[in-house]
């Protein structure tokens, strides 16, 4: 798998890009991650960028002395918590980012999942312990991707970058997983790539074994993985974004370590982390990027 991408082969690919809060935080991965995205662009890359900012809202409100609660991983995400996170995610952060993208040299457009009907939403709920439906507020899922508007500015040239909140038909706005967001959308645009920048080196079949990296998972097997408790915590979320997305039409999933010393690209061009591919048995990434 160590020689299936070169830099010649992203001319007019689809590039989906999940780039987490935590990374955002450091500033040599931040200088690195515009580097790359600069390289990706000169060789003709149509690229769309997803961001997190779990960590930022949690500052936030902890500034606001709001605190905050999480069940099951989920933000509870009442009225007032969601007007903050909005304000974070869709102001702070996500013109920030695109700010910087654009100062870097590239044609960003800093959009929310409402602008344009881009993200339609529905409420999430919970299942307790007695099976029962469990309200967290407004914190939602992905119902429909409207990727025309996206197509539109790819076609224009210019770099999306989206913050993940979205609203329902009655205008309600919901906080949505970053991850499921990205997901929806590498799916909706039948997208050739969809990386994953998180913070670790990818998917382990012992997490505190650093030997034990999976480097590739067919995603027929990701159900087993998880059932069998070879993939477990926050990695079984992430890896079921990865069937959505492949099941919508992506072609190939990257999880990289966004925090690494070695740039994204490096680790690309390296075949570094961990590769889902599609449900074929001879599926590859090849020829993708």
């Amino acid at each position: 798998m160590n020689d299936f991408y070169t830099l010649d082969d992203v001319k007019d690919k689809v590039i989906v890009i999940k780039y987490g809060g935590s990374i955002m935080r450091n500033e040599r991965c931040k200088k690195s991650f515009l580097q790359d995205l600069k390289l990706l662009h000169e060789h003709g890359a149509r690229i769309v960028i997803v961001h997190g900012g779990g960590p930022m809202i949690s500052a936030w409100l902890n500034r606001l002395n709001m605190g905050t609660e999480f069940i099951q991983g989920l933000r509870v995400t009442d009225e007032d918590t969601m007007e903050v996170v909005e304000m974070i995610l869709s102001g702070n952060v996500n013109k920030n980012l695109a700010s910087e993208i654009y100062l870097s040299g590239l044609p960003a457009v800093g959009i929310s999942g409402k602008d344009s009907g881009l993200i339609l939403a529905r409420k999430k709920y919970l299942i307790d312990d007695n099976g029962e439906p469990l309200d967290i507020g407004y914190v939602g899922d992905v119902e429909e991707v409207q990727s025309e508007l996206l197509l539109n500015l790819l076609d224009c040239g210019r770099i999306p970058v989206i913050s993940p909140v979205g609203a329902d038909e009655y205008g309600y706005t919901y906080n949505i997983n970053a991850d499921y967001v990205a997901a929806f959308i590498s799916g909706a645009l039948k997208a050739d790539h969809f990386i994953i920048l998180t913070d670790v080196d990818g998917v382990y079949k012992d997490f505190n074994d650093k030997s034990s990296l999976i480097s590739t998972i067919n995603v027929k097997d990701i159900s087993t993985l998880i059932k069998a408790k070879v993939i477990q915590g926050g990695m079984v979320p992430k890896l079921q974004c990865c069937m959505k997305a492949i099941n919508m039409g992506s072609k190939c999933i990257h999880l990289i370590n966004g925090t690494s010393e070695t740039s994204f690209i490096e680790n690309l061009l390296s075949s570094n982390g961990t590769i889902i591919t599609g449900y074929k048995e001879d599926s590859k990434c090849q020829k993708v990027i």
